[in-house]
């Protein structure tokens, strides 16, 4: 299975409804071996391409980690190995009611 990108996208005054996308896919590797490469290319990949944004000033892009305490966000987030130039992270909480 092959993630497509344009499934995920989302243009300017697009309205999202969050129900409608899919929270959990089939694997795309086939062995641990496999899943660590291609965990490394998209890590090489990710960094060209968020270099390429930041160095343009102009665009962005926005990753949404959402799950229960200790589910691995910080993990999958450390997982790209360093901190590229214009990243940031900011911990949402649940209202005071």
């Amino acid at each position: 299975m092959k993630i497509h990108s344009k499934d995920f996208r989302v243009h300017d005054g697009d309205t999202v409804n969050l129900k409608k996308w899919p929270t959990k896919i089939d694997p795309v590797y086939k062995s641990k071996e496999q899943y660590k490469t291609l965990l490394q290319e998209h890590v090489a990949q990710l960094s060209t391409q968020q270099e390429l944004l930041y160095g343009s000033d102009r665009y962005a892009v926005l990753l949404i980690f959402q799950a229960m305490d200790a589910a691995g966000k910080d993990g999958a987030i450390c997982d790209v190995g360093r901190q590229p130039p214009g990243l940031s992270g900011v911990q949402l909480q649940a209202s005071q009611r």
